[in-house]
């Protein structure tokens, strides 16, 4: 720990300091700026039905299990279960709302 900051403050103290001009400061791109923002040129639509498969996944990969729990646990497992089957239908409908149930 101690030579990290030992290397550290050499560092600081023996680097030059970095001076660039105006244009060296700039992005490259032409020589000019961006126009919008790098997220506003890409759009991922399949992103809401992904998350519909996955919510959808997880239920049966709950689902199985939960019923060999079930016999043994009772009432607490249902219980549980139905707390799971909640938030994963908060999602659900969220992504209702969202639209992906809708084909273009």
């Amino acid at each position: 720990m101690g030579w990290t900051a030992i290397a550290a403050a050499l560092v600081v103290l023996l680097a030059p300091a970095a001076k660039s001009t105006g244009p060296q400061a700039m992005p490259f791109l032409g020589g000019g700026t961006p126009d919008t923002h790098a997220w506003q040129r890409y759009h991922f639509r399949p992103y809401t039905m992904a998350l519909l498969f996955i919510a959808f996944e997880m239920e049966m990969m709950f689902m199985y299990p939960w019923a060999v729990v079930f016999v043994s646990e009772g009432i607490k497992a249902l219980a549980e279960m139905g707390m799971f089957l909640a938030i994963l239908s908060v999602g659900i409908l969220y992504g209702w709302r969202e639209g992906i149930f809708r084909w273009q």
